[in-house]
């Protein structure tokens, strides 16, 4: 075991968490499941692997940032319910 029932128990004190000892326990064999896991993991040569952020290849895929023409107001504002003065018109919202 790479940690104790007593060490779970301390940083629960610490956290204020109040566990009964069957959770402790739990905990415990949690933790060292992942610790043990870890071991495996630092164990494996990785010197040839180039670091990566995602597990697998991702790629953005962009389209050509081109100028087109705007859509104008009145077109805009052909389906607004209150469209006055070449405005959205909307309800109020501060007193």
């Amino acid at each position: 075991m790479k940690i104790t029932n007593e060490e779970v128990g301390h940083v629960a004190h610490l956290a204020r968490l109040d566990f009964s000892e069957d959770e402790k326990g739990k905990f415990t064999s949690q933790i060292n499941t992942i610790l043990m896991y870890m071991d495996i993991l630092n164990g494996i040569d990785t010197a040839g692997i180039k670091p990566m952020t995602h597990a697998i290849s991702l790629d953005n895929v962009f389209r050509d940032d081109t100028e087109k023409k705007s859509t104008g107001a009145e077109i805009a504002l052909a389906n607004a319910p209150d469209g006055g003065m070449g405005l959205f018109g909307v309800p109020k919202v501060i007193e």
